[in-house]
């Protein structure tokens, strides 16, 4: 991929990432319900400002955990931001991660990578963590936007998870994005 493509959104951009416009064109809410249950543990890779994270922590309910990982410690303050005061606040814990590691030891249910596997440097190193943090059977979503990554790339990237011990269970459809559903076998 080309350089530009692995350009994170700066902090500065993070309301293009959190707005009524993207709220209606991908709704959370409708996006994730048949994903998570009450009671799951849940990872947010890229998290940005929380504009996923604070549905999952909706849906996993009091039992439920839901960990906010992110590279920039700005993006990583929005969302403890969005969770001060409220009672979704104590399912979720926020991560910094680094650019070449995500650096989470845990077992989760489901991991979320909305808009941000195009920006990472090693997608095999990127994808065998991320394995390595799902409970066997735990899924992983992966939403690339169609502006950034073209079809052989997105194909290329199926690929790559698939020969890495995930099987492809769906192409969800969101609007104006392509997508995975992975499992971990």
């Amino acid at each position: 991929m080309s350089r530009d493509k692995k350009r994170v959104c700066p902090v500065e951009q993070a309301g293009s990432l959190d707005n009524r416009l993207r709220w209606w064109l991908q709704r959370p809410d409708r996006l994730l319900a048949p994903l998570l249950k009450e009671g799951m543990s849940c990872i947010d890779l890229g998290c940005g400002p929380g504009f996923f994270t604070i549905e999952m922590a909706r849906l996993v309910g009091d039992t439920g955990q839901v960990h906010a990982v992110d590279l920039q410690e700005g993006m990583l303050q929005k969302v403890k931001q969005k969770l001060r005061g409220g009672a979704l606040g104590a399912r979720v814990t926020t991560h910094k991660c680094e650019a070449n590691r995500i650096g989470l030891e845990l077992k989760a249910d489901f991991a979320l990578a909305f808009f941000m596997v195009h920006e990472v440097p090693d997608q095999t190193a990127f994808f065998t963590e991320v394995a390595g943090m799902l409970k066997p059977g735990g899924r992983l979503l992966v939403v690339e936007p169609p502006f950034h990554v073209s079809r052989k790339e997105f194909f290329a990237m199926a690929g790559l998870a698939n020969a890495l011990g995930y099987s492809i269970l769906d192409s969800p459809r969101i609007s104006f994005c392509k997508s995975l559903l992975l499992q971990r076998m």
